[in-house]
């Protein structure tokens, strides 16, 4: 039950959040100012009203929903950062080794590398401090490098084989942050889009990608939203009326103080017709669920992998007077054909564990480890076929999760983020000579290979860098394919992008290659659907 008390902390908060009700909330606020009161007064030791008041308000919002959350003024930029699709800051992608701030890659167009700052760069000074050598953290570079739009940081640099330290003095600027990590051609006619959340720019980002492909000849397209934790309902909608047509209902949401809003097809889209796969796993939730619920009740797609998170909730973000902002549940949100697919949140705790329940239950292994009750039954609006609600989004075709290339030794390197070291060194060390062997990434990608020499070299490192880490030999055969794919998949993206790096590591992506069968081998066929 919700504690009296602490219902004012909401409800002055905004005038947006009347929805909690009003009437008792001058008795709420004196009896809450009552105790902060006496604490500050009488409390054995020193009190902090406004961090006890924080501290409420958490635990307000805890009582409410696992999704409704308290954002910090201080916390808040870095959290809207992948909604709103841009920061402000300086245009780089960093890597903290040796106590040491390298630059991985700078951003196409952004303030560094007009300025001619470049990847393999380390930064030691930021307006006249020494950040080298000195515990220097992922946080602190924000707060160094981040800042107000038009502001300007100096920064000093050592660059492989200058004499002295680089002098930049950069002005801040707007930064896109990506969410189409990803997007090329399969083969001759399947394309593929992999997309990481749902941000003000994903919808013009992924125009883009189709309007590309689609000049390259695409006639089927797979679209991979593995791992995407969801983003803005609006940017669902609209991604979801490129693939649907005819004001076809793409989603509906109501709560109690929201009457119920309905979502439909507006214009014509990049890609009504053709073979569609939507990619999901047990990480796709909220926008992604929103995705793939409507092209699976209408028809209009498969849905491959494994079921997704399970969350149904709609969440308004509501800024407070301090700069701070709750993200409040306001609405649950419902599938075309009906479907509520929120998991059960009655139990916090068992909430929290879903996921790792699922593993230890054997559903990303085994299908029929799902039990899903007739109850939960509900019917794709075009064909009739069974789908489900409840609990996420049940794919069309199942994908175990490949567990046969995992070892300790494979785990201790990731964990211990020596591959992803080791392959920014060497990089840093040969990329003029590996640009000059390997020209373009397809060559790269075709004639590149992790052989002794490199895979020594790794081994001589991981050595020097931890000498409690044995070498394995048999855990080692094990996950040879997968430690070499991921080294040289890393490279590629040193070296080039993001999108060349999952060009190469998506051969190890059971769910991608299963999509590509289904379409390869005519089994999209065998599925009545409205394509």
């Amino acid at each position: 039950m919700l504690k009296p008390f602490l219902l004012f902390l909401i409800i002055l908060c905004s005038p947006s959040t009347v929805i909690l009700g009003q009437e008792n909330s001058s008795s709420t606020s004196f009896k809450y100012k009552e105790v902060i009161d006496k604490v500050s007064n009488y409390y054995v030791d020193d009190t902090d009203a406004e961090a006890l008041t924080e501290t409420a308000i958490v635990a307000l919002l805890e009582e409410l929903d696992p999704h409704s959350t308290y954002i910090p003024a201080d916390e808040l930029q870095a959290a809207q950062t992948s909604i709103n699709g841009s920061f402000v800051g300086v245009g780089i992608r960093f890597q903290i080794m040796k106590d040491t701030l390298n630059v991985v890659a700078t951003i196409s167009g952004g303030p560094a590398e007009k300025l001619g700052v470049q990847a393999g760069d380390k930064i030691v000074v930021v307006d006249g401090e020494n950040i080298a050598g000195v515990g220097l953290q992922n946080s602190d570079v924000r707060e160094k490098l981040m800042g107000e739009l038009g502001s300007k940081v100096k920064v000093e640099i050592l660059r492989r084989n200058a004499k002295k330290n680089l002098v930049f003095n950069i002005t801040r600027d707007k930064i896109p942050v990506f969410s189409v990590d990803s997007y090329y051609m399969i083969d001759k006619e399947i394309g593929y889009i992999k997309l990481n959340s749902f941000s003000r720019r994903s919808h013009e980002e992924v125009r883009m990608a189709l309007g590309d492909l689609k000049n390259q000849g695409m006639k089927s397209l797979i679209f991979d939203l593995q791992g995407n934790g969801g983003g803005l309902l609006g940017t669902a909608h609209r991604l979801a009326d490129e693939f649907l047509s005819n004001q076809k209902l793409i989603v509906y949401s109501e709560g109690r103080a929201q009457p119920r809003n309905n979502l439909r097809s507006e214009f014509r889209g990049l890609f009504e017709k053709g073979k569609l796969i939507v990619l999901t796993d047990e990480y796709s939730a909220s926008a992604s669920e929103i995705l793939s619920g409507a092209i699976q009740d209408w028809d209009r797609g498969l849905v491959v992998g494994r079921r997704t998170f399970g969350k149904g909730l709609v969440q308004r973000p509501m800024g407070l007077s301090d700069g701070s902002e709750i993200r409040l549940t306001i609405a649950r949100y419902y599938t075309p054909s009906g479907r509520f697919i929120q998991k059960p949140y009655d139990d916090a705790e068992a909430y929290r564990k879903d996921i790792s329940q699922r593993y230890l239950n054997g559903e990303f292994v085994h299908s029929d480890s799902i039990k899903m009750p007739d109850s939960l039954k509900f019917k794709t609006l075009i064909t009739n076929r069974t789908v489900f609600g409840g609990g996420g989004i049940m794919p069309d075709f199942f994908v175990p999760l490949d567990t046969t290339a995992n070892s300790d030794y494979y785990s201790d390197l990731l964990r211990g983020g020596f591959l992803n070291t080791f392959s920014y060194q060497y990089t840093d060390k040969n990329r003029k000579k590996l640009l000059k062997k390997f020209s373009s990434f397809e060559s790269f990608k075709k004639d590149f290979e992790c052989d002794k020499e490199f895979m020594d070299k790794l081994f001589n490192y991981i050595e020097k860098e931890e000498d409690s880490l044995v070498f394995n030999a048999e855990d080692y055969k094990m996950s040879e394919t997968s430690i070499k794919l991921r080294l040289k998949a890393y490279l590629a993206r040193n070296l080039w992008d993001t999108n060349e790096f999952y060009q190469i590591y998506n051969d190890s992506n059971e769910i991608l290659q299963r999509a590509v069968r289904i379409i390869q081998d005519k089994e999209y066929e065998k599925v009545n659907l409205d394509h």
